[in-house]
């Protein structure tokens, strides 16, 4: 993957929409250190939310995926939109994102970007998986210009994994197999930097992704190391496992959305790791060890 110089500045307007999430404020933030906040707009579905950042000089606009009209005046003026993947479950994410997808260029955008991921496909065990696929070949159909950022699987999954393991000394959970765990701000980063690229990546980026593949066993074996205590890894099957999430006061379909990721995990889809956000960043990529030292430096 390469990237033209940006010294001499993005001049045109960005839009990023979810710009109150995670990813998103993160993708903002980065924007805002190397262009000046005028060229940013965000799509949020609460302007209240985002505030802080119309106070800087970023221009704020309501817009809503399940109401596409609201996203006309979000995305005007638009040259490039990074459509954040929607993260509402209760929602039809493949046709938000097209919804998105289809606004941005209705208001003029020369490009898309799109947060997708290392292992979107068709035949995923992971749901999510099959509306990023569904995305990627909506926007490879419809002609225009587009940036598919194939994320790794964002990292601050792994404190949910491990639960109470610092406190039981034990990681209880399904099968899984090795997942190339990847930071927030990394990925931000790499997004602002594409984003404000003179020739940006044509088309879905290589896996970009942390260093190393790790499974739960692994994660275990690091926490034991930095805590100085035996942390095991016990495997549940997959049914006692689901009773105990919902027992817990988990849902049915939460329990079992979160199954999906173990048996996706567990065929090796998330496995796959490159050099290309490393290169992309100029720097080594943030290890998931570096998420974990933090987590046990705040238990």
């Amino acid at each position: 993957m390469s990237t033209t110089d940006t010294t001499k500045g993005y001049q045109q307007m960005i839009v990023i929409t979810g710009a109150t999430g995670r990813l998103g404020s993160q993708v903002v933030e980065r924007l805002l250190t190397k262009v000046p906040a005028g060229q940013i707009g965000v799509s949020v579905r609460d302007a209240g939310k985002a505030a802080g950042l119309a106070a800087r000089g970023v221009r704020v606009r309501e817009g809503n995926f399940s109401d596409p009209a609201s996203l006309a005046l979000a995305f005007e003026g638009a040259e490039r939109v990074l459509v954040v993947s929607s993260n509402d479950s209760g929602a039809d994410a493949e046709t938000q994102h097209k919804a998105a997808i289809n606004a941005a260029r209705a208001a003029g955008a020369e490009r898309v970007f799109y947060t997708s991921h290392q292992a979107c496909a068709a035949d995923s065990e992971f749901i999510p998986m099959l509306d990023h696929a569904a995305t990627e070949r909506y926007l490879a159909a419809e002609g225009g210009k587009f940036t598919s950022l194939r994320n790794g699987f964002y990292a601050s999954t792994v404190p949910m994994l491990i639960g109470q393991a610092l406190e039981t000394g034990t990681i209880v959970a399904p099968a899984d197999g090795p997942v190339s765990w990847t930071a927030h701000a990394d990925l931000a980063e790499a997004a602002a930097i594409l984003l404000t690229s003179e020739n940006p990546f044509d088309g879905a980026t290589p896996p970009l992704t942390a260093p190393d593949a790790l499974d739960l066993k692994a994660v275990a074996e690091i926490l034991s190391e930095l805590t100085g205590r035996t942390i095991t890894r016990v495997v549940a099957e997959d049914d006692e496992w689901r009773a105990a999430q919902v027992g817990q006061g988990r849902s049915e379909f939460e329990a079992e959305f979160t199954l999906g990721l173990f048996r996706a995990s567990r065929r090796g889809e998330f496995a796959a790791t490159d050099p290309a956000l490393g290169k992309l960043l100029g720097r080594p990529a943030t290890p998931l060890r570096s998420l974990l030292e933090e987590v046990v430096a705040g238990r």
